[in-house]
C-alpha cells in the first residue's frame, strides 16, 4: 500500500529545481510503483507528482464504457497533456519548467505534503493558510476516524473472549 506523509519546506533554485527529500522518496517502493515520477496538475490546480505506476492505474482506470464518450475524450486530452513523466536527478532534485509553475501558481517557497498515493507541492503562505481554514475540519475527523477504530477493537476484544471461554 501507498502511505505519503509528512510536510517539507523546500525553495526552488534558480534553475528551477525543487529537493523531493529523501523522506519522502524513500516511503515510495521502486519496485512496487517505479523510480520515476509522473508530475501532474491535479485537483484544485495543486502541482502533483505520482509515482510512474500507480499514476497509471488512475488514468486506466476510467474506463471509456463507464463514461460518456465526449467526457472520456476530455479527461484523456487534458489528463495526458497536462502530464508529464519526471526523472529526479542524482540529488534528488526534480525541474519545474515556468509554465507548470505559473499554472499551479508556485513561488520560489514551496512546501512538499504527503498526500496518500501522491506528493503536493503547495505555496509555503497557501499551505499554511489552507491548514488554518481547514484545522477543524481535520480535528473532528480525526476524531470520529479514532472513534470508530476503538469501537471496533473493543468489538474484536469481546468477541475474542466469548470465543475463548
Amino acid at each position: 500500500m501507498l502511505l505519503l506523509t509528512g510536510e517539507y519546506q523546500h525553495v526552488i533554485d534558480g534553475k528551477g529545481r525543487v529537493l523531493i527529500s529523501n523522506k519522502l522518496r524513500n516511503q515510495v517502493d521502486a519496485d512496487e510503483h517505479g523510480s520515476n515520477f509522473y508530475l501532474v496538475l491535479g485537483a484544485n490546480g495543486i502541482l502533483c507528482l505520482y509515482p510512474e505506476r500507480y499514476f497509471e492505474q488512475i488514468v486506466l482506470a476510467i474506463a471509456p464504457e463507464t463514461n460518456p464518450p465526449d467526457e472520456t475524450v476530455t479527461f484523456e486530452r487534458i489528463s495526458f497533456a497536462l502530464a508529464s513523466k519526471v526523472e529526479l536527478d542524482a540529488q534528488g532534485r526534480l525541474l519545474l519548467n515556468e509554465k507548470l509553475r505559473k499554472r499551479a501558481g508556485l513561488k520560489n517557497h514551496i512546501t512538499l505534503v504527503g498526500v496518500r498515493d501522491h506528493i503536493e507541492l503547495w505555496n509555503n503562505k497557501n499551505w499554511e493558510q489552507y491548514l488554518a481554514d481547514n484545522m477543524a475540519q481535520y480535528q473532528k475527523q480525526m476524531s470520529q476516524a479514532r472513534q470508530i477504530v476503538l469501537q471496533k477493537h473493543s468489538q474484536e476484544t469481546l468477541t475474542f473472549e466469548e470465543e475463548t471461554k
